[in-house]
């Protein structure tokens, strides 16, 4: 896969309505959806415990909650207060089969799938949760080859090269696909965009964020590729293990610094800074709802097949996280070119 597949992209938006509360029954013509690994999280290969920040924002965003239900619920449960019509999670799958059935009552979801294949049946498109592998990616494989739609929650992997091998089967076998980071559609980051103008020219900017620089740091660069999209030449990553001070090189001559740290050393939550030949722009993005507009655009998606982030471009994306760490490891700037390579 070559970089001058990187440069397309497109934009869209689709509409949502209020959130009530109780699980409401399919109207005829919703899109089916299924929920993969969804119920249980685990980080760093740790045991999996019950409940998922995105697997029950999602499911909560299609289908609502039963109150009540939850308080047998022991673990993180997101009710997400934004409905998207349209669509319902209708099946469910998990490793912990048992944490899948508790959420499919809980959400009204009718179908419990025995294996990730089989939630891949009898469906419209396929949702693969952040459960905290990193992996979710390998869950995409199977319904790629079957031809059924896929989101791919973020990282898309942790590696480019794991990137590379999912585009290339979105690719061959023309499916839609669709991965990202939600930081990049709520409203703040949307509207930042279309105030670039009043800026002048932008020449510098950085974006911050705690934690790890690929599985967290992704939402911090997403940020950037949200406001001037893709053209990340190369990294050089100036910081120490675990406070990592990353200098991008794009195109269009903008240079972008990307601080993401561990907990140890900084706290969690978002900053992008615009510093343009006219303005400045500083924002610190609100995040109610995040989900829901990151969904709305896959729905948006399996509606129109118009994609608002082409994989390359979240190839790319990774690709250049992945050379923030390798330009550490090396003491040298790395190019994003070289990553991709493998």
């Amino acid at each position: 896969m070559n970089r001058r597949s990187f440069l397309a992209r497109t934009s869209a938006a689709v509409a949502a309505a209020a959130f009530p509360r109780a699980v409401a029954a399919t109207p005829t013509g919703e899109l089916r959806l299924g929920l993969i690994s969804a119920a249980t999280y685990g980080r760093d290969g740790q045991l999996r415990t019950l409940g998922s920040n995105h697997g029950t924002a999602f499911a909560t965003t299609f289908n609502g909650w039963e109150e009540e239900k939850t308080r047998a619920w022991k673990g993180v449960f997101v009710r997400s207060k934004r409905r998207l019509e349209g669509a319902r999670v209708v099946t469910v799958w998990d490793p912990n089969q048992a944490a899948a059935k508790q959420l499919a009552d809980i959400c009204g979801i009718s179908r419990v799938a025995p294996t990730p294949e089989a939630a891949c049946e009898g469906v419209d498109a396929v949702l693969l949760i952040d459960d905290g592998s990193g992996e979710q990616w390998k869950y995409a494989l199977h319904p790629l080859q079957k031809g059924v739609p896929v989101f791919c929650d973020k990282p898309l992997a942790m590696t480019a090269r794991d990137a590379q091998a999912v585009a290339k089967v979105v690719r061959a076998t023309n499916t839609r696909f669709m991965s990202a980071s939600s930081l990049r559609f709520v409203p703040d980051i949307v509207k930042l965009k279309q105030e670039l103008p009043q800026l002048g020219q932008v020449h510098l900017a950085s974006a911050s964020c705690g934690n790890e620089l690929v599985y967290y740091g992704i939402h911090a660069l997403s940020m950037i590729y949200g406001v001037f999209g893709g053209g990340a030449i190369s990294a050089l990553n100036v910081g120490r293990p675990g406070r990592n001070l990353v200098r991008y090189h794009f195109k269009n001559d903008l240079d972008v610094m990307l601080t993401v740290a561990d907990p140890e050393w900084m706290r969690s939550g978002y900053l992008i800074t615009l510093q343009g030949t006219k303005a400045w722009r500083t924002l610190q993005p609100d995040l109610t709802n995040l989900y829901s507009y990151l969904l709305e655009q896959f729905l948006e998606l399996l509606r129109t097949g118009r994609e608002s982030v082409p994989v390359e471009e979240e190839v790319e994306l990774i690709a250049a996280l992945e050379a923030g760490k390798r330009s550490l490891q090396l003491g040298r700037e790395v190019t994003i070119a070289e990553i991709l390579k493998g």
